[in-house]
């Protein structure tokens, strides 16, 4: 007969804790999503759940940690999608089709944590913001990275404004998110190609002088 050693039960201990947590933030992100920061209460989350309310402080300590812990779930994969892009083998321009292609994908995606993280991370305080902004910084990072190493090789000119142009792509895609939301016949894969040309080409114009 065999039994288990104390560190294998240590182990699984510790990823069924892991695995009751992470259903507690996604109920936390469907109760937000669907109440609001103030109309939602921890006993909403706890029958979300089906326990106690005083069980779930077990996973958060306040319904702020709550909504914290719900607005670095919606970053995490964002930023996992974007290392994985990063690190691949692929060339820059379909590095970057993949990483413009997956934030816009991210809209039509029934992401409750996502919805919750772009409507409400306003109500927690700025310190509890500081850390979420961290995870955002790193996604950016990330991105300029991706230029600036195109323009040590030679592929982008010297003067490259990497942080600008990074910034500028997060931005349209954004922008774009919006018309997404509302319009589920905008072709995402056109899309994502046409802002890679803009990004790597920008627009012609030639100015003509008038008699």
């Amino acid at each position: 007969m065999s039994t288990s050693s104390p560190e294998s039960v240590h182990t699984l201990k510790k990823e069924s804790y892991a695995l009751k947590r992470t259903r507690a933030v996604a109920a936390a992100a469907s109760v937000f999503a669907e109440k609001g920061y103030h109309g939602a209460t921890t006993k909403d989350i706890a029958d979300r759940l089906g326990i106690r309310q005083g069980s779930l402080y077990y996973y958060f300590k306040s319904k702020e940690e709550a909504l914290e812990e719900v607005c670095i779930l919606a970053l995490r994969d964002y930023v996992e999608r974007m290392e994985v892009i990063a690190n691949s083998a692929l060339p820059f321009p379909e590095k970057l089709y993949q990483v413009i292609h997956c934030h816009l994908s991210s809209y039509r995606q029934p992401n409750e944590a996502l919805k919750v993280h772009n409507d409400q991370r306003l109500y927690l305080p700025e310190e509890r913001r500081e850390r979420i902004r961290n995870d955002g910084s790193r996604y950016r990072q990330m991105l300029e990275d991706l230029f600036h190493g195109e323009v040590n090789i030679g592929n982008m000119p010297e003067d490259t404004p990497c942080a600008f142009t990074t910034q500028s792509v997060i931005g349209l895609c954004n922008a774009w998110g919006d018309l997404i939301i509302r319009n589920d016949t905008i072709d995402l894969h056109e899309l994502s190609a046409r802002c890679v040309n803009l990004v790597l080409t920008g627009v012609s114009y030639n100015a003509h002088s008038r008699a």
